[in-house]
């Protein structure tokens, strides 16, 4: 149940067309179906504005089936992250209603549900170098999801920073920066230091041996001396997504009058 469907069954209850037992069954459905081998949130879109996401790796296809299966019959935009294409291809073979997006390594559906938000500034995707693009594209795919734009900039890292010298304006209109980066890491302070924006900063497990599978560059990040950046999980393109959409989101949709307050 969205927010629509919960107006429209206050206002029977208002309008004196569902008595109190009514209601209460109703309230005590909301809820729905849940698959065998998980317990969903049905109503984390309700409480924080961004819809349960669905981790793909470790799952089998026939859990994930399972799991979607509940999701596609609800009214919001449906979300598998870190999905494979071998497993992609299965779940399509069980369920109809989805697509999937190889450069993001994601599953979508509902997209009709996806509701644009032309009153916010772009997010920005500045990327260090080609590696780095399916990180990206999960951070850009999920900010779509969610209804935000976004702009990118791909392999301007620091080993070539007039790339990214070169792009000053753009940096500085957008409303908030996921920056994309592996080896030590070091793009995300840069950009910091170059945007009145927020900056994300993502590290990637792209690199040589010490890089450790991106620790180096998570160090890096956590250690930076440019205000104005936080960092994020190794590879989290999907939490970087949700971090710049809880930043772009307007405060009127996020500020609720609670009971009694004015």
């Amino acid at each position: 149940m969205n927010e629509q469907h919960l107006h429209a069954l206050l206002d029977l209850f208002s309008n004196g067309n569902l008595d109190k037992d009514a209601f209460t069954q109703r309230l005590q459905t909301l809820t729905g179906r849940q698959p065998a081998s998980a317990w969903l949130d049905h109503h984390r879109a309700q409480r924080t504005g961004i819809p349960e996401a669905v981790f793909g790796q470790g799952k089998t296809a026939d859990q994930l089936a399972d799991i979607l299966a509940v999701q596609l019959k609800r009214d919001q935009v449906v979300m598998a992250t870190r999905v494979d294409a071998d497993k992609a291809e299965a779940v399509m073979g069980i369920l109809s209603g989805l697509t999937y997006h190889s450069d993001a390594a994601m599953l979508v559906g509902n997209e009709e549900y996806i509701r644009s938000r032309p009153d916010t500034p772009p997010a920005l995707l500045v990327c260090a170098g080609t590696s780095d693009i399916p990180v990206a594209q999960e951070a850009r795919l999920t900010l779509h999801c969610l209804g935000f734009s976004a702009t990118s900039l791909y392999d301007v890292g620091v080993a070539g920073i007039h790339r990214l010298l070169a792009h000053q304006e753009t940096l500085t209109r957008a409303g908030a920066v996921i920056v994309v980066a592996g080896m030590e890491g070091a793009l995300p302070s840069v950009v910091a230091g170059m945007t009145p924006a927020p900056v994300i900063g993502v590290p990637v497990s792209v690199g040589y041996g010490t890089g450790s599978g991106g620790f180096a560059a998570l160090l890096g990040m956590l250690n930076s001396c440019a205000p104005g950046l936080a960092v994020v999980n190794i590879d989290n393109g999907f939490g970087a997504a949700c971090m710049a959409a809880a930043i772009l989101r307007p405060q009127s949709a996020t500020s609720k009058t609670l009971p009694g307050e004015k």
